[in-house]
Formats: structure tokens, sequence, C-alpha cells
């Protein structure tokens, strides 16, 4: 494999490791487990769920970036584009559907690292 594919497969790999190390430090010291709300009750969001969501974001990212390699001409620009819009979206789900303000907040940092991640691996490669 080249550079650019282990890069990019570390990446991958650490957006749900930085997401983990998060709700790991951020659980304990929020004093709750985040929780959104869902058409008749409540989800508590655990370490699966940031895992598999964190590490599926990852590989539609990366998958996006070598489309966009392949059919663009400026394909790190149109993927921030597009990634800042998927983040600004994914954003709306905490901030409407968090159940009480420390869950929103660990919800939000969860998805602020999970693109920082990304971003400065996917597109910087």
């Amino acid at each position: 494999m080249n550079t650019s594919v282990n890069r990019s497969l570390l990446t991958v790999a650490g957006a749900p490791a930085a997401a983990l190390a998060v709700w790991t430090l951020a659980v304990p010291l929020a004093g709750t487990a985040p929780a959104v709300r869902t058409g008749g009750g409540t989800q508590t969001i655990g370490p699966a769920s940031v895992a598999v969501a964190s590490l599926l974001a990852g590989l539609a990212g990366w998958a996006l970036l070598a489309v966009l390699e392949r059919w663009t001409s400026r394909p790190g620009r149109v993927w921030t584009i597009i990634a800042l819009a998927v983040l600004a979206l994914s954003l709306t789900g905490p901030a409407g559907n968090a159940v009480g303000g420390a869950a929103a907040l660990v919800l939000v940092l969860l998805h602020l690292v999970v693109a920082a991640v990304l971003y400065l691996g996917l597109v910087r490669r």
C-alpha cells in the first residue's frame, strides 16, 4: 500500500479512537451518559454507537474524497465545503434532540472531534 492509503486508513481508524477517548473522558466528567430524544423516548449514546457512527463517517468521507479526486480539479476544496455542510447538519441533532445541557455538550464535542480528525487526516494528505 502507498503512503496515502496508509494515512487514510489510519485517519479512518483514528476518528473512532478519538471519539471514544472524548466519550471516555467526558461522560464521567459530565456526570451523565449522553442521550437523545427519539420518536417516543430516549436513547443513550454508548461507546458502540460512538465507534460505529464515527467509523461510518470516516469511510464515507474517504469514499467521497476518492470520487472527487477522480472527477474534480480541486478535490480538497470541494471536499472541505461538503464536509463543513455535513458537519453543520450533523450538529443540529445534538442541538435539538439532546437530553440536557451536558449531553448536548458531549455530543457536540464528539461531532467536532471526528470532523477535525477526518479533515486533518484526509484532505491534508
